[in-house]
């Protein structure tokens, strides 16, 4: 199957970044390629791009979707938290623009071996780095139900959390939970009968497991705490007038974004107990984008996996 992944927010993105020659962007999740490939055609015939990458088959295919720019791109298989050490090996002493986009690939959602969603069936997986561990396997396997319940309250923000991990438990203990559709079965089950359908109500705007499916994820892949590390400094990696946009997709992702962010605008952060400054902070960037940006209705319609997409962005001074 072939790497298939919309960029979302692609106009938004050019315009904020606004790529020319002669300067140096990262693109810390390249995925398919197609925010790289409009960046690096816009920043022609001389602007550098480097694409990072933690899955395997995202690099494969921005290599292809990239190689007709030559030497102006280079791809790593590297997380974002790593960025910092590749601009060091590559001797770039920072970046003009750098993005970041937290969504998941079409590719990851529709390939099914990857274990990500429900729509068909695979072995529970989700690791976007297939050279780490644990996967969804282990994790629904062999964590207490008390934690596994947390788990999926914390992120995946499920009001029903310990009715699913205590029938997740029940189920484990007469059998190995194996697959993505076994798992969607017990979740569905759990919250609202056989049908998956919550008590009362009419018809389910999304499926039952949709939330418990999204706090594996996240759990596997440590997004939140990769998304930590990478906010406590990566206005370093821009050089003066750089600019950084992220996307995120929930809002987990976005309350982290916009705490970094204010932070970075503050001149000073000691508590306001204190009768002068001792931090020795000092204002690292201003916003460029006051609220977050969403999607426009055509491109909603056009990619439905785009409708959560929240964008924000901030220059550095």
């Amino acid at each position: 199957m072939s790497y298939a992944h919309e960029p979302v927010m692609l106009h938004e993105v050019l315009e904020i970044l606004a790529p020319s020659p002669s300067r140096r962007y990262l693109d810390a999740t390249v995925g398919g390629g197609g925010h790289a490939r409009e960046i690096l055609r816009r920043s022609s015939p001389d602007g550098e791009l480097l694409g990072l990458d933690w899955d395997d088959a995202a690099v494969d295919a921005a290599g292809h979707a990239l190689a007709g720019f030559g030497g102006r791109v280079v791809l790593r298989r590297a997380g974002f938290t790593e960025a910092p050490a590749v601009l060091d090996e590559l001797g770039w002493a920072g970046v003009d623009g750098l993005l970041l986009d937290l969504g998941l690939s079409s590719h990851q959602l529709d390939v099914p071996d990857r274990g990500f969603g429900f729509a068909n069936d695979a072995r529970l997986d989700m690791r976007m780095d297939r050279r780490r561990s644990p996967d969804a396997h282990e994790l629904v396997n062999t964590l207490p139900v008390s934690e596994l319940g947390e788990l999926i309250r914390e992120f995946g923000e499920e009001p029903g959390a310990r009715r699913i991990a205590r029938a997740i438990g029940a189920e484990r203990r007469g059998t190995t939970i194996e697959t993505t559709r076994q798992l969607a079965g017990i979740v569905a089950r759990a919250l609202g009968g056989a049908g998956g359908r919550p008590r009362g109500a009419r018809t389910p705007a999304t499926h039952p497991a949709t939330r418990t499916f999204q706090a594996l994820r996240i759990a596997v892949n440590r997004e939140l705490e990769n998304l930590e590390t990478f906010l406590e400094t990566a206005y370093e990696m821009l050089r003066a007038g750089g600019r950084l946009v992220i996307i995120s997709f929930h809002s987990m992702e976005d309350r982290l974004v916009k705490r970094a962010f204010h932070k970075w605008g503050l001149d000073c952060v000691c508590p306001p107990r204190l009768p002068g400054c001792v931090c020795g902070w000092s204002r690292k960037a201003a916003a460029v984008t006051r609220k977050p940006r969403v999607p426009g209705k055509e491109e909603v319609r056009a990619n439905p996996r785009a409708r959560s997409a929240r964008l924000r962005a901030v220059e550095r001074v």
